[in-house]
């Protein structure tokens, strides 16, 4: 058998067996929701949801805080969402990473600056929502070798790593300057990386997960039923 047809049968080995390998690929999901108040949530409401990015080991990713305001501004019918983008930028440098307020309390005293509670109030906020955490990536095993032969190139091997994501969402009440609620999302799964010729990656959708599941919990909290 010439290289060409060795290299389309590795191509279909290797495809048959992605397919058995796709269905080893776990996600779990724990979602806790604690409330500091019950009930009395506005069925219409103005969300800032932010990034909390001061942490000296990482940052939470700005995909994963986009991705949380996306699912509730599609599916909160009474709920606008501001970008994060945007609100960041109508408040520079107030809510940077080193001068964003930690605490409830620190609102009041940025509303003692004119500029800012003047921007604040034109956006109508009625609730800041802080997101804190990040998908990391651990217990890394296996092996691979790449090499270019005559007339052909490829790599072989099998790989193997664990992701977990961790995120809390910290919801304020813009109005009364104080916390009401509390949600937190955690998703792990192991991802596959397969060599036959050509590396093909089987990615746990562990990120995406926490995701749609800290999203669904705000948007219960938000709503009022």
């Amino acid at each position: 058998m010439n290289v060409a047809g060795s290299l389309r049968w590795a191509l279909l080995w290797a495809a048959a067996n992605l397919g058995l390998l796709g269905g080893c690929v776990s996600v779990t999901m724990d979602n806790t929701m604690v409330a500091a108040e019950a009930g009395g949530q506005m069925r219409e409401a103005t969300v800032a949801i932010l990034g909390r990015r001061h942490a000296s080991d990482y940052d939470t990713e700005l995909e994963f805080v986009t991705c949380v305001a996306n699912h509730v501004s599609r599916a909160g019918r009474d709920i606008r969402v501001l970008p994060e983008q945007d609100f960041l930028d109508a408040l520079y440098p107030w809510f940077e990473p080193r001068t964003a307020p930690t605490h409830p309390a620190g609102l009041n005293r940025l509303m003692e600056v004119a500029p800012v509670r003047e921007a604040l109030e034109r956006k109508r906020i009625t609730y800041l929502v802080w997101i804190d955490g990040s998908t990391t990536r651990s217990d890394m095993a296996g092996s691979m070798t790449c090499g270019i032969g005559a007339g052909a190139a490829g790599c072989f091997g099998f790989g193997t790593w664990d992701d977990d994501s961790k995120y809390e969402a910290v919801i304020w009440d813009f109005a009364g300057q104080r916390e009401v609620g509390r949600i937190s999302a955690t998703a792990s799964g192991q991802s596959y990386l397969p060599a036959l010729v050509v590396p093909i990656p089987i990615i746990a959708p562990v990120q995406n997960t926490a995701c749609g599941g800290l999203a669904s919990q705000l948007l219960q909290f938000l709503s009022t039923e």
